[in-house]
């Protein structure tokens, strides 16, 4: 019994197993993470790259609200601004757009938008409302970069603008920055973008932009120069002065051109660098490449003398001084009555209508040498009077001693003369000593004696013209006293001659009636003449008119 009761209640007792299912609730969290999951990953997947950019200073950048921009369009935004640590500047790390990964070339510039106002203009007013933002341009060739360097100030073309990029060169005193223009008859036809200077070579180096149509100008033969300011030269050509446009006067720039005499040469189509000379005729002048080296032993005076001081030929210029008082003389003929300053002229073929190459050289080297043993001299001259400039003049002196040729510092010499200046000083110097060599005081003495006599004489001289003027006032008064008595006499006799009754007064009267006889007679031929003047030749049958003969003046006095 008690085995059949245990079987009953074993197989009586429930079955009981672990449930293995999970309940539907937790499959809305599981979905949302999900979710959450795939979204973090499509952001991760999709978003653009992470960019650091340098800038020398913060002020105006702000994490998550300063903008990156291109043409207007935001790309990018700030995400974390920090400073460098050496504290040379900050660094700014920016997450651009997707699609703007490819404008990030490592060319590709970067710079803060801001109020600026320089002589250039005022830009960035926008911003006063908007807040300063970074802006791109863009250069998609080369390699792509995640680091970039800020520039300081936009750049002064923009990208894609038509036109040349060029580099210019200078050694000179010249300072030239970002914005000034570069001019051309006037026109500005381009400007400075950029500035770098070459701390070894001690050269400075700008980025220039022509713009176009402009930049078909520019060929290989094309030259640069100062154009800033106004420029005052005193040499011996004169007193020159030059200006340029206003802009450039008040500011700095440079104008360029072909020097006259060049040809145009090809035309310059890439980046090509160009050397900014001082003036236009430095810049005329490089075209001379080739030259002859000589030296001048001066003894006379060189001051007034300048590098770069023409040398002429009879007027032409063939050349110019390139150096003064060189170095290397003996330090025993210093101060010696025949020290000589040793000058280096360069005379240049191409001055002289010959080729520009050592073909040209030494048939300048020859006919100079040559020209030496024909009496060929150098001397200085005054080129102009108020400058006081001198230059280098090489004439033929037939009367020239001869000398040998000789060389100084394995250059050849070219004798000299006195110049006009100083054949001018040495007859000043000997008409100041002869004039120095005449004894004034027996001259004085010598004059004042002779004063004396010719005092005394014209003393005496005098009393002589008075005793001399007295005779002939006697004299004239007696002879004009007899004179009037004559000439009245005369009248006298000639109205007795003439009065009435007298025989010269009847044959004046009978002469003046015997020719108004005559004239009575004339009367009718000359009334017939009047009315006819052909009846002297042909007859017209007509007989003369009669008139009455009226009683003359004598037969009325008579009758009287």
């Amino acid at each position: 019994m008690t085995d059949n009761n245990n079987q009953q209640t074993d197989s009586q007792a429930a079955d009981i197993e672990s449930s293995r299912i999970i309940s539907k609730f937790w499959l809305i969290p599981l979905v949302a993470l999900s979710i959450g999951m795939w979204m973090v990953y499509h952001q991760w997947a999709n978003q653009g790259p992470l960019i650091t950019i340098e800038f020398v200073s913060a002020s105006g950048i702000e994490a998550d609200q300063t903008k990156i921009k291109t043409k207007d369009v935001e790309i990018g935004v700030v995400k974390k601004v920090e400073l460098k640590p050496d504290l040379s500047g900050v660094i700014v790390t920016a997450r651009m757009n997707p699609s703007a990964e490819i404008l990030l070339g490592e060319n590709s510039k970067f710079w803060l938008v801001r109020p600026r106002v320089s002589l250039n203009g005022v830009s960035g007013l926008t911003t006063l409302l908007s807040g300063p933002y970074i802006t791109l341009e863009p250069n998609t060739e080369g390699e792509q970069s995640s680091e970039f360097i800020a520039l300081e100030t936009p750049p002064t073309t923009a990208a894609g603008t038509p036109g040349l990029q060029i580099s210019l060169n200078s050694d000179q005193e010249l300072s030239f920055k970002a914005g000034d223009p570069i001019i051309y008859k006037g026109l500005k036809v381009g400007e400075f973008e950029d500035m770098h200077f070459d701390v070894d070579k001690r050269k400075v180096s700008y980025n220039a932009f022509i713009q176009a149509p402009y930049h078909k100008l520019i060929t290989e033969n094309t030259k640069f120069w100062n154009a800033s300011g106004i420029s005052l030269d005193l040499a011996a050509n004169g007193i020159e002065i030059k200006t340029g446009s206003i802009e450039t006067m008040l500011t700095n720039g440079v104008t360029f051109g072909i020097p006259e005499g060049m040809p145009t040469g090809k035309r310059v189509t890439s980046q090509a660098s160009f050397e900014i000379y001082k003036d236009y005729d430095s810049a005329s002048n490089k075209r001379y490449k080739l030259g002859v080296n000589f030296v001048l032993m001066i003894k006379d005076s060189i001051r007034g003398l300048t590098v770069g001081a023409p040398v002429e030929y009879r007027g032409l210029q063939i050349g110019k001084v390139v150096e003064i008082n060189l170095p290397g003389l003996a330090e025993s003929k210093l101060l010696d009555d025949e020290f000589a300053i040793p000058v280096l002229i360069n005379i240049q073929p191409s001055r002289m209508q010959q080729p520009d190459n050592q073909a040209g050289v030494e048939i300048i080297k020859r006919q100079t040498l040559r020209g030496i043993e024909q009496g060929l001299r150098a001397s200085l001259k005054i080129g102009n009077i108020v400058t006081g400039g001198l230059y280098v003049d090489l004439q033929h002196y037939k009367d020239a001693e001869p000398e040998p040729l000789s060389r100084f510092h394995g250059y050849n010499v070219i004798p000299t003369t006195s110049g006009e200046f100083a054949q001018i000083t040495q007859k000043v110097s000997g008409v100041l000593d002869n004039i120095n060599a005449i004894p004034f005081a027996e001259i004085s003495q010598d004059a004042s004696q002779l004063m004396q006599t010719f005092n005394s004489t014209a003393l005496a001289l005098q009393q002589t013209i008075d005793t001399l003027d007295g005779l002939l006032v006697d004299v004239k008064d007696q002879q004009t006293s007899e004179n009037i008595n004559h000439a009245a006499e005369s009248f006298t006799q000639l109205l007795k001659d003439y009065s009435a009754g007298s025989k010269t007064n009847q044959e004046l009267i009978s002469t003046m009636q015997q020719f108004q006889t005559t004239l009575q007679q004339l009367i009718p031929l000359l009334q017939q003449l009047n009315q006819k003047p052909n009846s002297l030749i042909f007859s017209d049958g007509t007989q003369p008119i009669i008139e009455p003969k009226a009683q003359s003046i004598n037969e009325e006095i008579q009758n009287d």
